[in-house]
């Protein structure tokens, strides 16, 4: 087997299981169609009231409902079957789509009902996100979930190029109201490939017991499980502060660089371009490691300060690509590192945690940078949130190797029982933070 050969099989080895060939094909289909609704969508705001106000109430409305109610979405997601839980949840976001199209079609659409309709999207998303992310070791096991989580970024990053582009040539010639259609019809191809799973080969945990406190477990348990902890907490830092480019991005385009909406568009589309790239090679790897990790949050940290004193537009939109490299590269690496480090009856939980402050930052997050960049100019801002994540970044290495360091120092003294060595991920780590430790912790043990 050639070189090529060997990474062409690592970086689509998930590709091999049926289950998720149907998902990720479906995948494909229908984000390719929400990005074109979310295109369909800000426009139709715009106009309706030609208020960029507007248009961010819009937005934070369906991110709303994930920051007040996230934890009850993946309490759903460990409580019943994932992939009857999706068939509705996605035949639930088709029907919304249908509604919008409807009332855009026939020319009755206001302002309260696309708010009303949006609120309504988040609130399936609620449900819908963590029990998507969660399926993925269902379907693909343990060995493979990195593999899975990294072509999961790939798709959605390739739909963000192909879907905003088919929305604005569609909107152009024959109108918008037929984005939100044709997103409708795209959720099909997820819901038939859900349909033809063979149930027999998914590798479904055992669902958790109805039992009083249990949005309070699962908290508790990411606390305790000291790789969840950090990981979660350097996620929210970079979401909230550094994943604020929709924000910056027209700024720098407008004001530092005097162009229009197709310089905003051209630099995305090299972010874009940047994180699927990043999504591929990570890929690529077996099984995510603490040290990229905490290297992708620091180099993107770092890129983001470099970026916001690019002395021209082509400067910035080539630093770009490895900004969205690092990003994705981050953003797969903790998935699946919260995925492989939890226990099964908690893993719905845990990655609604992960979406609650990876989606839920942004009504919080957006509104600061854009404040500093509206007040200071937008490099401030774009340098403020990357040397925040950079910060972060080097304070978890440092706390990190100082609990290393003092873990050896414990286990060294005389009578000091030796820790069991567990396969990482073990549903055991239950019990408490000792039975959580990764494979790095165990080696410095």
């Amino acid at each position: 087997m050639s070189p090529v050969t060997r990474v062409a099989h690592r970086t689509f080895g998930s590709v091999k299981v049926r289950n998720y060939r149907l998902f990720i094909s479906g995948q494909l289909v229908s984000v390719t169609g929400t990005w074109m609704q979310t295109v369909a969508l800000g426009w139709l705001v715009l106009r309706l009231t030609d208020s960029g106000f507007a248009v961010g109430v819009n937005l934070a409305l369906q991110f709303l409902p994930i920051l007040l109610f996230g934890m009850w979405g993946g309490l759903v997601a460990d409580r019943f079957d994932k992939r009857r839980t999706l068939i509705r949840t996605q035949a639930a976001m088709a029907l919304l789509a249908g509604v919008l199209w409807t009332i855009t079609i026939t020319g009755v659409a206001q302002l309260w009902m696309i708010y009303l309709l949006s609120l309504l999207i988040g609130s399936v998303t609620v449900v819908d996100n963590p029990t998507r992310q969660s399926f993925v070791t269902e379907m693909v096991g343990k060995d493979l979930v990195a593999n899975a989580v990294s072509l999961n970024s790939a798709v959605f990053n390739a739909s963000r190029i192909i879907g905003p582009a088919i929305a604005g040539v569609m909107i152009a010639t024959i109108g918008l109201p037929w984005a939100f259609l044709l997103n409708a019809i795209s959720f099909a191809a997820v819901i038939l490939g859900l349909r033809a799973m063979d149930p027999t080969q998914l590798l479904v945990s055992i669902p958790a017991a109805r039992a009083g406190g249990q949005v309070r477990a699962g908290l508790r348990y990411v606390w305790d499980v000291r790789r969840l902890r950090y990981t979660v907490m350097l996620v929210a830092v970079v979401a909230t502060f550094g994943l604020n480019f929709s924000v910056v991005l027209p700024l720098f385009a407008r004001f530092t660089f005097h162009s229009g909406a197709g310089a905003f568009g051209f630099l995305t589309s090299m972010m874009a371009l940047g994180a699927l790239i990043g999504a591929l090679v990570s890929a690529a790897r077996r099984r995510p490691t603490r040290r990229l990790l905490l290297g992708s949050a620091a180099l993107f940290g770092a890129l983001t300060v470099v970026a916001a004193l690019a002395p021209n537009l082509t400067m910035l939109a080539i630093l770009l690509v490895p900004i969205g490299a690092a990003s994705i590269t981050f953003i797969a690496t903790a998935n699946a590192t919260l995925q492989l480090n939890c226990a099964p009856v908690m893993r719905g939980r845990v990655m609604a945690l992960h979406g609650l402050v990876f989606l839920g930052s942004t009504p919080l997050g957006a509104p600061v940078i854009g404040w500093v960049s509206e007040r200071f100019g937008p490099r401030v801002g774009l340098a403020a949130g990357g040397l925040i994540c950079l910060v972060a970044a080097l304070a978890a290495i440092v706390v990190i190797k100082r609990g290393a360091i003092e873990r050896r120092l414990r286990l060294a003294r005389p009578g000091r029982r030796q820790p069991v060595m567990l396969p990482e991920g073990s549903p055991v780590g239950m019990v408490g933070p000792a039975d959580a430790l990764g494979e790095d912790e165990r080696r410095a043990g």
